[in-house]
């Protein structure tokens, strides 16, 4: 994969020692959730001397697993949280050098991917660490399609990223020619010394779904496709008070997020007019619906195209009913399981999902282990 640099870091952004209480704390989870090997009192005193000889200490593969998997569980606006305990973890903190990042975390699509039959993956790399930063990852996700602007102001392919690819076309990247609808980006990667590289994805690691509906024939023409694996990658993970700015993971597509937002959000590639052109729809007043039915269409065609291809991808309904499950057992459990409800009902057809009618837990900042929110480019 192709490299480019940009400059590094200022001087003094090197992060924070480890909180021993964060780390105390996070080992209390652990033992009362699970059962490790080694004894508590022993496993704290071998934590506490290592944060106060190095600043910071080293996860077992257990606590890592355990922490990784909890982070998920604590995600507030996952609907899918029914499957966390099995999210699989490749444990990857002996690497921080950016071009050993970006081709594991191409090595993540292919072992998420599987042919279409999607495994919830994440991949952790080195930690933050007093005096050095571990690498980041500043795509949001492993895959994403670039956003052309022409001098007129129209984009071609997805809006929402203009300026990131910009800015990597600052740092060297080649706009493909001609530009395309879903040109994948390459992945711009940070080492811990601030200099910023580019990787180009091969081809091969991205599995991609072309779109037909399952009864307008005209559908196929329109020449629409989405990738298989939502691998978000610019959230960072935080467990026991231990930082790890990279550390993408994925589940596997709900049919509205693309059919209802990804390629239907105004600022995205906002195909509801065009389709509702193509079914012939009144779309002079929004009182005629037409938004609604081009959307149930589009899913629809989604939906569609994820099973003729054989790739993962859960449906609102079944999804919604799933999460319950797992509140449910949440409550069993004597957890509390927070939820943002404007993330859990799903954007078409919420009323008509069991989501959609009770309250939830508040979402908690403070709630660990935990993805933090996401760090700019």
């Amino acid at each position: 994969m192709p490299a480019r640099s940009q400059p590094g870091r200022p001087a003094g952004a090197a992060p924070d020692a480890v909180d021993p209480a964060r780390a105390e704390e996070f080992l209390h989870q652990v033992y009362a959730e699970t059962s490790p090997a080694i004894p508590f009192a022993a496993r704290l005193r071998q934590v506490r001397t290592e944060i106060e000889r190095t600043g910071v200490y080293s996860h077992t593969n257990h606590e890592l697993t355990f922490g990784a998997r909890v982070a998920w569980r604590n995600s507030a606006r996952c609907i899918g949280r029914l499957y966390w305990k099995s999210l699989q973890v490749r444990d990857l903190r002996h690497l921080h050098d950016p071009a050993d990042v970006a081709q594991e975390s191409v090595g993540h699509l292919r072992a998420a991917t599987r042919d279409g039959k999607i495994r919830s993956t994440i991949t952790v790399f080195a930690p933050d660490g007093p005096g050095r930063a571990g690498p980041r990852i500043r795509n949001d996700q492993l895959i994403r399609y670039a956003g052309h602007r022409d001098a007129d102001g129209n984009v071609t392919g997805d809006p929402a990223q203009v300026a990131f690819t910009d800015h990597v076309v600052s740092l060297g990247w080649p706009r493909p020619e001609p530009r395309g609808r879903f040109d994948v980006l390459p992945l711009l990667v940070t080492g811990g010394d601030g200099r910023s590289r580019l990787f180009d994805v091969p081809p091969d690691a991205v599995e991609e779904v072309p779109l037909s509906h399952p009864e307008l024939d005209w559908f196929a023409g329109m020449g629409l496709r989405w990738h298989a694996v939502p691998a978000i990658s610019n959230m960072p993970l935080e467990i026991g008070g231990v930082h790890y700015p990279a550390a993408p993971f994925n589940g596997w597509y709900l049919d509205t997020e693309i059919g209802a937002r990804n390629l239907a959000d105004r600022d995205r590639y906002d195909l509801l007019p065009e389709i509702a052109e193509r079914m012939g729809l009144d779309t002079r007043s929004v009182r005629t619906m037409w938004r609604d039915r081009a959307a149930i269409e589009l899913v629809r065609a989604v939906t569609h195209s994820y099973d003729e291809a054989g790739v993962t991808m859960a449906d609102h309904h079944t999804e919604s009913e799933r999460f319950l499950t797992h509140v449910a057992r949440e409550n069993e459990a004597g957890r509390r399981c927070p939820a943002d409800w404007s993330w859990i009902v799903p954007p078409v057809s919420g009323g008509l999902t069991p989501v959609f009618h009770r309250y939830y837990d508040e979402p908690d900042p403070e709630l660990r282990p935990a993805f933090l929110p996401p760090h700019g480019i």
